[in-house]
């Protein structure tokens, strides 16, 4: 798989500066991003290799706050066996041992050890990974200064798994971050920053949460998960991955209803190809305008 380019992205929302940080690619079945979307109809949008896995980003966000560096999201991290990228066709490994994002940063003018706040839509391996390295015999943060955000019911979830969603979370990613002192357990919608805002966006997992980001009139909405890459604009084209599909079903239906309304930037955490866009509705489905 071609890694998913450009590593970096840089743009303005309002007096900000901000970066979407690609930081690795990855391979997912076509049939688990898509659901009961029948194969005829998404592989008119994205071919699938011989196993059926389609190329996917791993998109991350860094915002120029001025309070300190915001980083939304982290990607996988490379705690993981070789077996495990393999089943999963991540390709994030750079320089002396580092990943993607922590390239990215560094290609944004910035260091790892700059970055002040961590919002993690939720913890899967893919969203959360980057967020601890392992050190010799013991997993620290890879961000040491960071304060890291997420979402109380989020923590509990992921620290109380089942044979479902015991593969999606690891607790190498998180538990050293609590241990550490290191975690903000929010509830609910919150302005967590001035001009930055997590608001629930459940379905997915329980907890899940996006990320807005407003300055200067202007908001982009990291969405995560709820919807995750452009191709799953379309309100029912949702993932097998989604523990509640009809509740990521009407969190889908108002969001997009209101980055429409409103002129809100989007940004695709997943999409291999595309960051960003604004939303439309056509009269029968929401789209890029």
């Amino acid at each position: 798989m071609a890694f998913p380019d450009p590593l970096l992205q840089t743009f303005q929302i309002g007096r900000w500066r901000a970066h979407a940080i690609q930081a690795g690619g990855q391979q997912l079945d076509g049939g688990a991003m898509f659901g009961v979307v029948p194969k005829p109809l998404w592989e008119k949008r994205l071919a699938a290799d011989a196993r059926n896995r389609i190329p996917m980003g791993m998109r991350c966000l860094l915002v120029e706050h001025d309070l300190g560096l915001v980083l939304v999201d982290t990607g996988a991290g490379n705690k993981e066996p070789e077996k495990f990228y393999d089943i999963y066709g991540i390709e994030n490994a750079r320089r002396d041992g580092a990943t993607a994002l922590e390239d990215g940063i560094r290609a944004a003018g910035h260091a790892p050890e700059d970055v002040a706040f961590v919002i993690n839509t939720h913890l899967h391996f893919d969203h959360a990974g980057g967020n601890t390295v392992r050190d010799g015999d013991r997993v620290r943060p890879t961000f040491p200064e960071a304060t890291y955000v997420v979402q109380l019911g989020e923590y509990l979830y992921a620290t109380h798994t089942n044979e479902r969603t015991a593969a999606s979370y690891f607790a190498p990613n998180f538990v050293p971050l609590f241990e550490a002192e290191r975690l903000e357990l929010v509830t609910g919608k919150q302005v967590v920053l001035p001009g930055i805002t997590v608001l629930p966006t459940p379905g997915h997992v329980p907890h899940h949460q996006s990320v807005l980001v407003q300055s200067g009139g202007e908001t982009l909405c990291f969405l995560g998960d709820v919807c995750p890459t452009a191709h799953h604009l379309p309100l029912p084209w949702i993932m097998g991955y989604d523990v509640e599909p009809l509740v990521t079903l009407e969190s889908k239906r108002w969001l997009l209803r209101q980055a429409a309304e409103e002129g809100w930037t989007v940004m695709f955490e997943h999409d291999a190809h595309v960051a960003m866009g604004k939303v439309a509705h056509d009269g029968k489905a929401y789209g890029l305008r």
